[in-house]
């Protein structure tokens, strides 16, 4: 089947592209208002952008409260404070991940409604989630305004907190203790990263290796 993205609504667009493009992490991003709420919120329009600077990407859709095409608390806080901190979700804590998902009314922390810990940060007034193993602390490096409320943040990452038992003197992660969840299709399905396989990178005389010595 061909398709003509021009020829679809954005909720069949939505649809299309979350039961494609799978599975994506989820970020589950903790900002404060103006009066000190801290708001947590999970996005799974993210990922990792560079390394040089430390980049991390959001995409974030308009409000479904009353008023379509409204910034979501997330955006509104991200522009008005200009910081935020990206918290990794584990399989351990996905039910509250799920909770921090539930549209709550305006000034309720939704960190606390989940019965999560706020951690406090170390470059940003933002707090982190205690219970993720890895969180990103982070500074709006740039921010996009979309049509109907939509936003794609970019934010340089200043600090990084991964739990001890995680983390070897290398840096080198523990990916099956880490055990974090993405998000698949829709009606809330998502994976753990415990199913893995590895194919290793190749230079170009291996690869010419495998095939036998044919030309590329």
């Amino acid at each position: 089947m061909d398709i003509a993205a021009e020829d679809l609504t954005p909720g069949q667009l939505y649809k299309l592209l979350t039961s494609t493009v799978m599975p994506r992490p989820i970020a589950l991003v903790s900002t404060r208002d103006a009066g000190g709420t801290v708001n947590v919120a999970p996005f799974s329009f993210f990922n990792v952008f560079s390394e040089a600077p430390p980049l991390l990407i959001l995409g974030i859709e308009g409000s479904n409260r009353e008023g379509a095409g409204q910034l979501k608390d997330t955006s509104r806080n991200i522009a008005a404070q200009g910081e935020f901190v990206v918290n990794l979700v584990s399989r351990e804590i996905a039910d509250q991940m799920v909770a921090c998902a539930v549209p709550f009314p305006e000034g309720v922390s939704e960190l606390r409604e989940a019965g999560l810990t706020p951690r406090a940060s170390k470059q940003v007034a933002v707090p982190g989630v205690a219970e993720s193993p890895v969180s990103f602390e982070c500074r709006l490096f740039a921010s996009q305004t979309l049509p109907q409320g939509r936003n794609l943040i970019t934010g340089e990452i200043v600090h990084i907190h991964v739990r001890d038992h995680l983390i070897d003197e290398n840096l080198t992660i523990d990916v099956a203790a880490l055990d974090v969840v993405g998000r698949m299709n829709g009606n809330g399905w998502y994976c753990t990263t415990r199913d893995r396989f590895q194919i290793p990178n190749m230079t170009v005389a291996a690869w010419r290796a495998k095939k036998g010595g044919g030309a590329i």
